[in-house]
């Protein structure tokens, strides 16, 4: 049976992602920040899909807890076969000169550096075995920065690069690595955005069909299911009424 970790595991794009990979028989290593919630995600895919999963409660931030997590993994577990480096988030909508050093150290150690430590604690193991697959989730704000989102953008533009990068190491391996970049999808990331506050979040939404959290998942087990001689390197996938990080159509 496959293994596969999915990081920010509790709800949105992580929830979905462990969704699919359950329905396609893996049995999953999920981690995310709260218990309660992550409890709740794998008891419904236990009961519905009879899933073995594995919980590693932890802040991807928290770089030695995370090595330490991984490393006492249970000898059973230690073959992951897929990575899906998922937790990330945005904080704020200011523009860059009054924007906030707190939400900027967050994304920046969230999306970037907590990325880099998970990868450095699993990938060895892929390669010592010689196969694997890392799915980094980046953002269509990772190509193009958008106003007010710059300290976010800049992120998402190192996922893309580590991404490559990554790929570019591995080349010589049966390694895949994929960077799966979404447009607007309805999740909590508007919420946390805008620190809780719920009205402006559904605004984020209004007059557009957005993608959802399973539309995401869809496209990382495209990826993750291609025949072994087969690399997708990228999808951006956006809305319908959706042309790029900055530019939507509403009615």
């Amino acid at each position: 049976m496959k293994t596969a970790f999915i990081t920010g595991a509790s709800s949105g794009i992580g929830a979905a992602c462990a969704r699919k990979f359950a329905e396609n028989g893996y049995r999953l290593i999920l981690n995310a920040r709260n218990e309660e919630k992550l409890n709740a995600v794998a008891d419904r895919l236990r009961k519905e899909f009879n899933t073995e999963i594995l919980l590693l409660i932890f802040d991807v931030r928290e770089r030695e807890v995370a090595r330490k997590a991984i490393a006492e993994l249970p000898t059973e577990w230690q073959d992951i076969d897929v990575l899906v480096n998922n937790a990330g988030l945005a904080l704020g909508l200011e523009k860059e000169y009054v924007g906030d050093f707190a939400d900027w150290d967050t994304m920046i150690d969230t999306n970037i550096k907590a990325l880099l430590s998970i990868t450095r604690f699993v990938v060895p193991g892929m390669v010592n075995r010689g196969k694997g697959h890392i799915i980094n989730i980046g953002s269509v704000a990772g190509d193009v920065a958008y106003p007010n989102g710059a300290v976010y953008c800049a992120t998402k533009a190192a996922v893309k690069t580590l991404s490559d990068g990554l790929r570019m190491d591995l080349v010589e391996t049966p390694i895949r690595v994929t960077n799966i970049k979404p447009g607007l999808v309805e999740t909590n990331f508007s919420v946390t955005r805008f620190h809780g506050d719920k009205e402006r979040a559904d605004n984020v939404y209004k007059g557009i069909k957005p993608l959802t959290g399973a539309d995401i998942a869809d496209c990382v087990w495209f990826a993750a299911s291609a025949p072994a001689h087969v690399q997708i390197a990228e999808v951006l996938v956006l809305a319908t009424h959706q042309a790029s990080g900055s530019l939507t159509y509403r009615q």
